[in-house]
Parts: C-alpha cells; sequence; structure tokens
C-alpha cells in the first residue's frame, strides 16, 4: 500500500509514510472487508459513513506538517484509523464523533492498540473543544460548504486547519493557516469527495 499506492502517487513526507506503514488498518474496517483493508478505497464502516482510502488520510497528515510535539483536533473520528495514524506523528490527538455506535467502536479498537495519547469524545466536532483548545493542527473528515468558525477560532498561531470545503457540485481540500490574529492563508489542495459535514449531536 505505501509504495505502489501512496509515495506512487506522491506522497513525500516520510514521517507519514513511517506511519501509514505502523497503523494495522485492518483493525479498523468491519470483519467482512479485511481482505480490502489495503486496498485505496474508502469501505463503509456503518452509519452512513465510511473509513478514509488511505491517500487522503496520507494527504491530510502531510498537508497539516504534522510535527511531534503538536496538538491536534480531528473532526469525525469514523473508524477511528485517521486518528491512530495522525497520534504516530504528534503528542496528543484529540478526536470528536457525532455517533455514538462509531465512537464507542472507535474508543474500544484504539484502546485495545494501546493509543494512550489518543482522546476520544461523543459530541458536535464542529464545535470544536474549547476547553483544550488551541489546536496546532485540525483535520475534518468531512465536507461542508465553509469551515465551521469555533474550529477557525480555536486555532493557535501557526496552526494549521486541512479540511474538505464545497457541496455538491465539488469539492477541495484546502488546508488554512493561521499567521496572525485575524490573518490566515488558504491554499487549495486536491479535488476530493467527502460525506457531508454534521452539525449537531446524532
Amino acid at each position: 500500500m505505501v509504495l505502489q499506492q501512496l509515495a506512487r502517487r506522491g506522497i513525500r513526507s516520510a514521517e507519514v509514510l513511517r506511519a501509514m506503514v505502523s497503523v494495522p488498518r485492518e483493525n479498523f474496517v468491519p470483519p467482512g472487508l479485511v481482505d480490502h483493508a489495503y486496498e485505496d478505497s474508502a469501505l463503509p464502516i456503518g452509519a452512513e459513513q465510511t473509513i478514509s482510502q488511505p491517500w487522503i488520510v496520507a494527504r491530510m497528515a502531510e498537508a497539516a506538517c504534522l510535527a511531534c510535539g503538536d496538538r491536534v483536533l480531528e473532526v469525525g473520528t469514523g473508524s477511528g484509523y485517521a486518528a491512530a495514524v495522525y497520534a504516530e506523528l504528534t503528542a496528543v490527538v484529540y478526536t470528536v464523533e457525532r455517533c455514538e455506535q462509531l465512537y464507542r467502536h472507535a474508543r474500544a479498537v484504539l484502546e485495545g492498540l494501546g493509543y494512550d495519547n489518543v482522546r476520544c469524545a461523543l459530541g458536535d466536532g464542529t464545535l470544536g473543544i474549547a476547553d483544550v483548545a488551541p489546536f496546532d493542527a485540525i483535520l475534518v473528515a468531512a465536507a461542508d460548504e465553509v469551515i465551521p468558525d469555533p474550529l477557525v477560532e480555536q486555532l493557535a498561531l501557526g496552526g494549521r486547519i486541512v479540511a474538505a470545503v464545497g457541496g455538491a457540485r465539488g469539492q477541495k481540500l484546502v488546508r488554512v493557516q493561521r499567521i496572525a490574529k485575524q490573518r490566515f492563508v488558504r491554499e487549495e489542495i486536491a479535488d476530493v469527495c467527502f460525506v457531508p459535514l454534521m452539525h449537531g449531536t446524532a
């Protein structure tokens, strides 16, 4: 997967590639899909959600420039797979999931694999987690027309948000970096197709 699907498709960060090797993706997919765990495609995980394709997870991690001392917020835990990848690269990952079924399953898998630097929370991820903000990086595993204001507010100076922006007519993976209190730099990274970002709790 790493050599044929990720490195060949442009993932250059050695740290990200090592993280992708380290995380056993088969632990995060339903039992009936284990044989497909290392295909470069999204797979259903229940509750009308998917585990993101490996390339997307790697590309988001690379775009966020994750570093070993970073405090990270992930919006949309899903299977927990991306949180595990980010946890290989950073100090601590706070991940929020609105669906209780997915939250409980992901938390159990992450705890079982020993990811003690991942903090799982049940709730509306679009609100962020103000009590533990600011964050050096925020990664949003779903698409919306705009990045929610609370996430922007909880971004540290120098911090990066990586999120899909857009709707039915098309989405772009973008990186927004805070370079001053009210000044941001936005870059478009790739065309993507994410599930819609849901506001509120399930």
